[in-house]
């Protein structure tokens, strides 16, 4: 890796002052490991009441549009974070993330139609994409290259006690008290990350200076980003419209996503050339495969099998638990000479789990394979996932730590907004949209269409462990 920046210097310990945890890094790795647990909650808490929200709003024909949401308007979110975090630090940017999170989730759990319900899914994916890159700036600029690893798999371990709590508890108070209580509960945990991020990360980090020495904001950069937020969501919007004049916005949205795209990810990306376009390359594919067929697990459980949305996310839990375990498998320093066999064996678990799923659209399966096989699939994501954000920052150099950390995070929400509409076009055209009410009462209807999201999600992952196979290079 290049040498840090003298601006730089001053702001990072000594590389042998200790584990993530020393006195050194000790606050500041509480306090951004907390604003990963605010993350981790909303997503687990959120899946566990989307559901309801959806049936109640007379949108469940629009249910996978509620996802892709998030993540079409924070593909715009992490371009910004990465010129605004290298040219003034990681901290505005973390911070008004966290505010349109927050505003995000009161607008969706204060809707009244499904329309605005997507809408504060977007505000909330805005901020989310500003909050997440800036995370990865921090990380880049605070802990050395030895101690990465460590801080990505407490990234992971902060997701344990969401994915075992947030579903029991969402569920029970989405049962008790309604599904809107979920969404304008979880602002106040905002409280917690604020108070103990904010001050660390403006201690020990720093812009990129001021005056001649800033970097400047890259107004192209900005365009491509709009260009595919906005070709995303006319890619996503038709195919949720499933006729032939939804062939215009699909048409203008190929236009707007190819060249915004082929600017904004390394060069090589969609070829798999070796080294930082396979890593951007595979982090999409694992994360919008896996992600796409998350987003069905609950409403296939509570339409097909009856289940409570409280059991249905409580499915999921373990998860949690195996995501966290498979990340710290890769921090440890002696699997490092075979991260990519760990990986190439993750995408192979991913897709063993994601196939696995749809067994219990067979109602002589008990539902607990979900259970098992998405235990089992979350350990390979978090073999995955973290490693692909080490190898990220060990092929960046400082002053390319946001840029390129923006690039892993676009693959990663562009896979899942292009997965998403595809599944979601499939799942509508073979008759999920009309799930009712009373379709859920009498057991479920449409099989056929979950087996069509979750069967090429498999496909995808495994396209996966392939690309697993190019993220070598002769630097390491």
């Amino acid at each position: 890796m290049a040498a840090l920046d003298a601006r730089d210097v001053t702001t990072v310990p000594a590389a042998g002052e200790g584990g993530v945890l020393s006195r050194s890094y000790r606050a500041l790795s509480v306090g951004i490991v907390s604003v990963v647990l605010l993350i981790a909650f909303e997503a687990t808490a959120v899946g566990t009441a989307m559901p309801v929200a959806a049936r109640e709003l007379d949108g469940v024909s629009l249910y996978a549009f509620a996802f892709s949401a998030y993540f079409t308007t924070s593909l715009f979110g992490m371009v910004l974070a990465g010129q605004w975090s290298d040219r003034d630090g990681p901290l505005a940017s973390l911070t008004a993330g966290i505010g349109a999170f927050a505003a995000g989730l009161l607008l969706s759990g204060t809707a009244g139609a499904m329309w605005l319900f997507v809408l504060g899914r977007a505000v909330q994916g805005l901020g989310g994409g500003l909050v997440i890159v800036a995370l990865y700036v921090v990380v880049g600029r605070a802990y050395p290259e030895r101690l990465r690893p460590s801080i990505m798999a407490g990234f992971a371990a902060a997701w344990v006690v969401p994915s075992v709590v947030g579903p029991l508890a969402a569920g029970t108070v989405t049962e008790q008290l309604g599904w809107r209580w979920v969404f304008m509960g979880i602002p106040v945990l905002v409280v917690l990350p604020l108070a103990l991020a904010l001050p660390q990360i403006r201690r020990l980090t720093s812009g990129s200076g001021s005056g001649a020495d800033r970097v400047p904001f890259d107004r192209r950069r900005i365009r491509l980003a709009f260009g595919i937020a906005l070709g995303a969501g006319l890619l996503q919007y038709a195919a949720q419209d499933l006729r032939w004049v939804s062939l215009v916005p699909a048409a203008a949205g190929g236009a707007l996503l190819v060249p915004a795209v082929l600017g904004l990810l390394p060069r090589g990306t969609y070829r798999a050339a070796r080294g930082l376009p396979s890593v951007v390359l595979l982090r999409g594919v694992a994360a919008g495969s896996f992600i796409a067929a998350e987003s069905f697990v609950p409403l296939m459980l509570v339409t097909e099998r009856g289940l409570s949305p409280t059991l249905a996310g409580f499915s999921l839990a373990a998860g949690g638990g195996t995501w966290a375990l498979g990340s710290f498998v890769q921090s440890r320093p002696r699997v490092e000479p075979y991260r990519e066999r760990l990986m190439f064996l993750g995408m192979v678990l991913v897709a063993a789990a994601i196939a696995a799923a749809p067994s219990v659209l067979i109602h002589s399966v008990p539902v607990w394979i979900v259970a098992v096989a998405w235990a089992f699939g979350c350990f390979g994501m978090g073999l995955v996932i973290a490693s692909t954000s080490v190898l990220l920052l060990h092929l960046s150099a400082p002053e390319e730590a946001g840029a390129n950390s923006a690039a892993l995070q676009i693959s990663d929400g562009l896979s899942n907004v292009v997965l998403l509409a595809v599944g979601g076009a499939a799942f509508a055209a073979l008759g999920g949209g009309a799930v009712t009410e009373a379709a859920t009462s009498a057991g479920g209807s449409h099989p056929a269409a979950f087996a069509a999201v979750f069967l090429p999600m498999a496909g995808v992952a495994l396209v996966g462990a392939w690309v697993t196979t190019r993220v070598r290079t002769a630097r390491f």
